[in-house]
């Protein structure tokens, strides 16, 4: 999955799978995460959002189901 960087102090770069709807999540310590079943729409606000961090805890966390990578 191709990722693109972001402004974060925590994460390195996102990216979408929208035929999958998998959300994948670099931090900068190098781990990467993938969401699964999440709308375009999330990930579209994702991006958009001021604080990637704070969006990540508030709507994606704990909503959506994940792996380790």
């Amino acid at each position: 999955m191709n990722r693109m960087p972001v402004s974060s102090s925590n994460i390195a770069s996102i990216g979408y799978d929208e035929r999958n709807l998998t959300l994948e999540i670099e931090f900068h310590d190098g781990s990467i995460y993938q969401y699964f079943d999440v709308p375009e729409t999330v990930y579209q606000e994702f991006m958009g959002a001021d604080s990637k961090g704070r969006y990540l805890h508030q709507h994606i966390k704990n909503n959506y189901r994940y792996t380790r990578l």
